[in-house]
């Protein structure tokens, strides 16, 4: 049974080679430092850390997670290595908690490879501190324990590293903090936590793979239909929130035989609404294919492990290392390997089954906002009445079923910015498309997710601005053009650069001090106080220094107002910029117009292929929901007037 350590209570360590699993009910960031037998850290090549994830003995994750596992072999570590000190710290300038006082306390837990617990500890009492250290393995006579520490730092990551005796701790938390945030950038945002009484079957745990993590709070309260919202008229809160939990809805079909799988139903989660209960369910598949398939490379891992142990020890021993023994021993250990790996396929293929099933079911029965460009359900289009929670941008899957697609989608209002890669890098490199095809595709998929934007806000709701100084993506952007859906045609030249972005910053500057004064009322009767988007294709052709400074103006503070961004662009078109664009970038989620392996989720890290949602070759669909939207807009400024 595994010990329940208390601050300051230590353990011995049966075994050498361990994981350590942490959990948290948000994104931290996972590290360890060595220290000598003071525990004092000598350099910065003595902490593993995302950016330099693995030391002798020692590896641990890349980016931050709400999950992680920390592989540690005691017996490579150095000997003059006493001390390993597990850290957690939050990432800054994400949006996250600031403080581990405001979220769930951590739960860090030792474990043998094959997952049995050693030691446990849930690191509580922490207020202001964003950066802690857990737990420390530390080396006595010979032997090594663990020590449940809990030493939480207000200062972060700079403060505890220049604790352990690092003098260059400042700068090695700043490299930290931007490795955090570049692969922040690459990551999918985590999903609302479960409310209790979710009704959805846990295909990962039913699968016994990994261990859950601590329960999560639940969803706090949001705002309800009837309260006004504050601040004025303006709100660019997610509208209908309740102040309640939401129900679990009853099952619509008879409960399975027992020992048989739960037959899947669209709409199985919990929510207000069926728009909610299918949001919520289609988390729920995401974050089971992850867990499902972490169990079984977790299963993989170990079976090699033990496969590897097992022939070391055969050739250890002179006396069985060659003849009909050592021969033996050896398919022994093979045979066990493959049964291990059969074990974990067969586990990890009822689950899949299970998962497939669930898709199947509920893809159909999607509403247009989280629905596939070829589903039928567009060709009974109507314009809404209602924001819906979330919004379809593409496909995720994994390598071990790619012919299983997850919704990715993504809560509106667009908390953050958006960015086509139209460059060739990554899995750009395999394929046959050239540069000018890439380009091209990257217009077409922002053109897509803008359409699909406007086609699930209600008429006059949302408006598209583009800015394509040379015009080269015309065609891509014609449909937008000629069913009057944007606001403006396309802005050309740095004349057009110029005068959209000082519109744009300019509404940006009038909404925040309406809101931060409370004066709503006061904002000009002509301003348009709808949700915002702008297209800027191309960049940097067209921009000067100061439309350089307003754009990453617009990506930093339009999104609380209203004003969202999505960027068409080649990283490489920009290189003369050097550095200073960097935190641009990073700011934006990366979409690919291919298909590529650059997201991860928030768990376990799995690198998902990503695949955009784009509209079937030769389908009308696009210009006939594109008219119904202009149609809907003209009506609504034709009655206004």
């Amino acid at each position: 049974m595994a010990a329940e350590l208390v601050r300051g209570q230590n353990h011995p360590l049966p075994q050498t080679r361990l994981e350590i699993r942490i959990s948290a009910g948000n994104p931290i960031v996972a590290g360890a430092t060595l220290g000598d037998e003071r525990g004092t850290v000598h350099g910065a090549e003595w902490v593993a850390h995302p950016a330099s994830p693995q030391l002798a003995g020692i590896e641990v994750p890349k980016q931050a997670a709400a999950a992680h596992r920390l592989a540690i072999d005691l017996d490579a570590m150095p000997e003059h290595i006493h001390r390993v000190t597990v850290l957690l710290a939050l990432p800054t300038g994400v949006g996250g908690p600031a403080r581990f006082g405001a979220m769930a306390a951590p739960f860090v837990a030792v474990t043998g490879l094959d997952g049995t617990e050693i030691a446990r500890y849930t690191v509580t009492d922490l207020d202001t501190e964003s950066a802690v250290a857990a737990l420390e393995l530390y080396r006595r006579q010979g032997a090594w324990k663990v020590r449940a520490v809990g030493q939480g730092y207000a200062g972060g990551l700079a403060a505890m590293l220049h604790d352990q005796g690092l003098e260059q701790g400042t700068d090695l938390a700043a490299r930290i903090e931007e490795a955090v945030a570049r692969g922040m950038a690459r990551s999918v945002a985590q999903p609302p936590p479960r409310p209790e009484g979710d009704g959805r079957v846990r295909t990962a745990a039913a699968g016994g793979g990994t261990d859950p993590a601590p329960a999560k709070p639940p969803t706090p309260p949001q705002q309800s239909q009837d309260t006004p919202p504050a601040g004025g008229p303006i709100d660019y809160e997610h509208p209908g929130r309740r102040t309640a939990a939401p129900p679990t809805p009853p099952p619509a079909v008879p409960p399975a035989a027992p020992g048989q799988p739960a037959q899947p139903v669209a709409g199985d989660a919990s929510g207000w609404t069926m728009d909610e209960r299918l949001y919520n369910q289609v988390w729920g598949m995401f974050e089971d294919l992850a867990r499902t398939t972490a169990a079984y490379r977790s299963a993989v891992d170990f079976a090699e492990s033990r496969m590897e142990q097992e022939l070391d020890r055969v050739l250890s021993d002179p006396r069985t290392r060659v003849g009909p023994a050592a021969d033996s021993a050896r398919a022994e250990a093979r045979d066990k390997y493959t049964d291990l790996v059969e074990q974990a396929r067969e586990a990890l293929e009822r689950d899949l089954r299970q998962l497939t099933a669930e898709a199947e079911v509920v893809e159909p029965a999607l509403p247009p906002a989280y629905a596939r460009w070829d589903s039928p359900v567009w060709q009974a289009y109507q314009v809404p009445m209602e924001i819906p929670m979330a919004v379809r941008l593409g496909d995720l899957h994994l390598p071990e079923r790619p012919d299983l697609r997850i919704p990715m989608l993504v809560r509106l209002p667009l908390e953050r910015g958006l960015w086509i890669d139209a460059g060739r890098s990554g899995a750009y490199d395999e394929g046959a498309v050239d540069s000018g095809e890439l380009r091209r595709l990257a217009a077409d998929a922002a053109v897509a997710i803008a359409a699909r934007l406007l086609a699930v806000y209600p008429a006059g709701e949302f408006s598209v601005h583009v800015i394509d100084p040379a015009g080269s993506a015309a065609g891509s952007f014609a449909p937008l053009v000629e069913s009057g859906a944007l606001a403006e045609p396309p802005a050309a030249g740095a004349q057009g650069v110029s005068s959209v972005l000082a519109a744009l910053t300019q509404r940006v500057d009038l909404v925040q001090m309406a809101v931060r004064s409370g004066a709503t009322d006061a904002l000009p009767p002509d301003l348009d106080t709808a949700e915002q988007l702008l297209i800027v294709h191309d960049f940097p052709h067209g921009f000067d220094d100061r439309a350089v400074t307003q754009l990453r103006y617009l990506a930093d503070e339009g999104p609380s107002v209203g004003v969202h961004l999505m960027m068409v662009a080649d990283r490489e078109d920009a290189r003369a910029y050097g550095p200073v664009l960097d935190p641009l970038w990073r700011s934006l989620l990366r979409l690919t117009p291919v298909a590529e392996d650059h997201l991860a989720d928030p768990w376990v890290g799995h690198a998902w292929t990503y695949e955009p949602s784009l509209v079937p070759s030769g389908s009308r669909v696009l210009g006939q929901v594109l008219g119904e939207v202009g149609r809907a807009v003209r009506a609504r400024q034709s009655y206004g007037s």
